[in-house]
């Protein structure tokens, strides 16, 4: 690549560090924040959910209308958004301020991930070129997601509110440099299926805010059941109304033919499955790392840091791995380094050292190296350019809905096993833990499977190629000698 296609994609990198940055810093400064403004843990808890919220609910959404709409005008714009509404947060002084404004720098992402994502995947030649630009992406994202557990603790100590300030001069250097790099695109025309699908993007983004927060919701366990069943049941059936639209709409929203491409659908599954797990596994540290061993969240933030390794990994091994063996290779063995890594972990005692969690945190930054970024190559392998927005999207949503379920399912399964022990000692609460801690170990394994299919399939595939090309042969050596 020359140096204008590495500018690009560093600005295209730019967006993806910030917003995994945002939610790392967000989340080592919620306590601050909770004490400051004086927020109960519902309130506190919200300003999190809220965000995925967002996040979830309008990513399908979002990655459409890059298709539609345009790309560079749905990046720009909304990454404009997110830089307003992340300094808003900063001014609040209440916690519905602070939630609302979490809720609308989600939505930005939403939009603005998708079309990052359709830009390099329209800006570099399908192959190699292509595949190095999204590992590079895949591991800038968990890079900002690690570093901004350190700049948070940073940022904390300054003023929680620098939590919300910093990302403002950042966005704006990247805006700045977007507007002279990403490239110029002619609108979309109208007709002739460019229409926009009014009741399908309501029906879909009604969908996937239920869905979100039905799932945000069941880390509360039966607490409140009733409305955590009626919003998925809800989220169900407008996705069954989303479908019918779908089917009889001249100019769909989402062309439901894309989820006949097996790749496409492992990828999401996948990519569900591997962020559920790595979510879960990082929140349960943390929880062990902070309320167990007393360590403070700057101390945390170092300890984590070293999950970031991806960042190196990501652009430099894993193009090599994926050269060699293909993706869906690459990706079962991010699985199984993920499995591995978070079984290490199932032992955990009340005594261990960091040395002992060492190999632990590299491995689970190894596995996100190797897995990750081939999962990006595998959703938007083969599928059209007019439908590159599309497929970020459904990887999007499906990573949002994985991160979500994989923090509600451990919380839930915390509460369940702390609350079912007869005291509150330690013991109990390491017992806990290793009880969620079987949650991300679940959820990698499943991952396997997954990728194991993955891998037949794409061998399977390969086949007949190599027996049409054998027959090819055996036909023109048969003519030779006549």
């Amino acid at each position: 690549m020359g140096a204008r296609a590495w500018a690009l994609l560093l600005v295209l990198c730019g967006t993806i560090f910030l917003e995994g940055a945002d939610i790392a810093m967000l989340a080592i400064a919620i306590p601050t924040i909770r004490s400051d403004l004086d927020l109960s843990t519902a309130t506190a808890a919200w300003v999190i959910s809220s965000y995925v919220l967002g996040y979830a609910g309008f990513t399908l959404l979002g990655g459409r209308a890059a298709d539609l709409l345009g790309r560079r005008r749905m990046f720009l714009t909304w990454l404009g958004v997110f830089l307003v509404f992340s300094g808003l947060g900063g001014f609040a002084t209440e916690g519905w301020t602070l939630i609302g404004a979490r809720f609308v720098t989600g939505v930005a992402a939403a939009f603005m991930t998708p079309a990052a994502m359709s830009l390099i995947t329209t800006s570099y030649a399908e192959g190699p070129e292509r595949n190095k630009a999204l590992l590079v992406f895949a591991g800038t994202s968990a890079g900002g997601f690690s570093l901004g557990l350190v700049i948070g603790g940073v940022l904390t100590e300054l003023g929680w509110r620098w939590v919300f300030f910093a990302p403002v001069f950042f966005a704006a250097a990247i805006l700045a440099a977007a507007a002279r790099l990403v490239p110029r695109q002619e609108r979309p025309a109208r007709g002739a299926g460019r229409g926009f699908d009014l009741p399908g993007a309501a029906t879909a983004a009604g969908a996937m805010l239920l869905l979100a927060y039905g799932v945000v919701r069941l880390e509360h366990g039966l607490d409140g059941w009733p409305s955590t069943a009626a919003a998925l049941v809800g989220g169900l059936l407008l996705i069954a109304a989303f479908v019918a639209i779908e089917r009889r709409t001249a100019v769909p929203l989402v062309r439901l033919g894309i989820f006949r491409t097996g790749a496409v659908v492992r990828a999401g599954l996948g990519a569900l499955l591997f962020l559920g797990a790595f979510m879960g596994f990082q929140f349960v540290v943390t929880l062990y790392l902070q309320e167990l061993r007393g360590w403070s969240s700057w101390q945390t933030a170092i300890a984590l840091v070293v999950m970031g390794c991806d960042v190196v990994l990501a652009p430099t091994l894993t193009p090599l791995l994926v050269n060699r063996f293909g993706h869906a290779r690459v990706i079962l063995g991010g699985f199984l380094l993920a499995v591995a890594a978070y079984a290490l972990f199932l032992p955990v005692g009340l005594d261990w050292t960091y040395g002992a969690m060492l190999p632990t945190l590299f491995l689970a930054g190894g596995a996100f190296a190797l897995a990750y970024g081939p999962l990006m190559i595998a959703a938007t392998d083969g599928v059209p350019e007019a439908e590159q927005g599309l497929a970020g999207g459904l990887l999007h949503t499906a990573t949002q809905f994985g991160a979500a379920i994989g923090i509600s399912a451990v919380t839930a399964v915390y509460g369940l096993a702390s609350g079912g022990h007869g005291g509150h000692g330690a013991a109990d609460t390491l017992g806990a833990f290793r009880a969620a801690l079987a949650v991300p170990v679940g959820m990698a394994a499943l991952g396997v499977v997954v990728a194991l299919f993955g891998v037949v399939r794409r061998r399977r595939a390969a086949q007949p190629t190599a027996r049409s090309d054998g027959s090819a042969a055996v036909l023109s050596a048969t003519s030779d000698a006549r």
